[in-house]
């Protein structure tokens, strides 16, 4: 079943970390029903990591099979030097890297309803935080893919920032940097309402309407600008 996408965060703790990383170094030896249970374990954080960081929702579960199959064929290989979240995430993200470089030199044949279309047509809406989500995920298209990978991996996964700077191979102070920043513009198109400026009056505006920022988004629950803070 794909994963829904929604703001609430994975909790990890040092023992599920070393729970899943001993699946991984189990699995090594080719057993099915070993790498099943390490794939399970770790399923639900490769595909919201690519569905977020590569903001299409309809590859992400082509992409999460494509890391499974790469992290599964390289397993042997795992030492356990680093979390096996970690070193799986590594491998979701050169999955992702080597997928947009692909599109970006193919010619695109037909054109496709927008990710936070499809996300809301496939997903269910009664799932605890779907909206938000969505708004979410709309507003990470709007920051620098740096930044955004980041806040997905720190503030979404629940990364430690050191295993965060791990998986994206830069310094940590880079990682603090770049999620502050990512999380200042996203709390500040969430809570900027400034009606845009117009030489016209516009109609009263029904008191049931929603507020939009200036960017023309419904503005989210305060759920998500609490998440954020």
């Amino acid at each position: 079943m794909t994963p829904a996408l929604t703001t609430q965060h994975c909790r990890h703790t040092p023992d599920s970390d070393a729970e899943t990383t001993r699946l991984a170094l189990d699995a090594r030896d080719g057993d099915p029903e070993k790498a099943d249970r390490f794939a399970r374990a770790l399923h639900r954080d490769v595909w919201r990591y690519v569905a977020y960081l590569s903001a299409d929702t309809q590859a992400a579960d082509d992409l999460t099979q494509d890391v499974f199959l790469r992290a599964l064929g390289s397993l042997h290989r795992f030492e356990g030097r680093s979390s096996a979240r970690t070193w799986i995430l590594s491998i979701a993200r050169r999955t992702v890297i080597d997928s947009l470089r692909h599109a970006a030199a193919r010619p695109r044949l037909s054109h496709h309803h927008d990710w936070q279309t499809a996300a809301e047509q496939t997903q269910h809406r009664d799932i605890p935080g779907f909206e938000d989500g969505i708004a979410l995920a709309e507003l990470l298209t709007t920051i620098t893919p740096e930044r955004r990978e980041a806040f997905i991996l720190t503030q979404l996964l629940g990364l430690p920032y050191a295993e965060a700077a791990t998986t994206i191979n830069c310094p940590i102070g880079t990682v603090r940097s770049r999620v502050a920043r990512a999380r200042t513009t996203l709390i500040t198109l969430l809570t900027d309402t400034t009606p845009p400026a117009t030489t016209t009056t516009a109609p009263p505006t029904p008191p049931t309407a929603p507020h939009h920022n200036r960017r023309g988004r419904t503005a989210p629950d305060t759920e998500l600008v609490t998440a954020l803070t």
